[in-house]
């Protein structure tokens, strides 16, 4: 099955908000959003102008560029992911005019749909004229692809954590010996240090 999140951010013109979000690779991400705008007259938030643009920027574990543009008020943007991990996703508001918008209060609402709850079935079905049956195959070939790469993902992270694992038990390890080593050679030196006094001193 795909997932989601939902997000309600509160920022002021230019403050940039960022959130991680976990993807597995080749996952298509639809963001749906609406941003308002704070009228103190008011004293609650009403839909933003259309002078008001968002700005969204996506990158992925990499820390390479999935999505970086300007969109309008309200609206959705897409991308598709290339590798599995944490990906940052950024928000920032601007306006288009001069002017200052009010006490420059503005409320983001972001709905993030990941995997096969970004596919419209209802419009596949007419444009492609598929029939009910194949409809539902569809469907569950991409269910089936999403858990396989849900777990091909799940997999790629018990493997990391596997070798990392390996890893510090070895110098761990490693470490023990070679202060054992230190210790002993202390030891045969101080011993030959002292044998070497004892002689110097005519008491052995």
């Amino acid at each position: 099955a795909g997932g989601g999140a939902a997000f309600y951010l509160e920022v002021r013109e230019l403050e940039e908000k960022c959130f991680i979000q976990e993807i597995p690779d080749g996952t298509v991400v639809i963001g749906n959003y609406k941003t308002e705008l704070y009228d103190p007259a008011m004293e609650k938030y009403q839909p933003s102008p259309q002078w008001i643009n968002l700005f969204v920027f996506v990158k992925d574990p990499e820390n390479k560029n999935l999505l970086a543009r300007q969109y309008g008020p309200r609206g959705s943007f897409t991308f598709t992911s290339q590798s599995p991990g944490e990906h940052e996703v950024c928000l920032h508001l601007k306006s288009i005019r001069f002017a200052l918008f009010y006490d420059g209060k503005l409320a983001i609402h972001l709905d993030m749909q990941l995997g096969e709850h970004t596919n419209d079935h209802t419009e596949l079905a007419a444009n492609d004229k598929l029939t009910l049956l194949h409809l539902r195959i569809q469907r569950l070939v991409e269910q089936v692809e999403k858990i396989q790469k849900e777990q091909e993902y799940q997999r790629r992270r018990e493997e990391h954590f596997r070798q990392t694992s390996e890893s510090t038990n070895q110098r761990v390890l490693w470490w023990s010996i070679l202060q054992t080593l230190i210790l002993v050679a202390t030891g045969i030196w101080q011993m030959q240090h002292l044998k070497s006094f004892f002689k110097a001193k005519k008491l052995v």
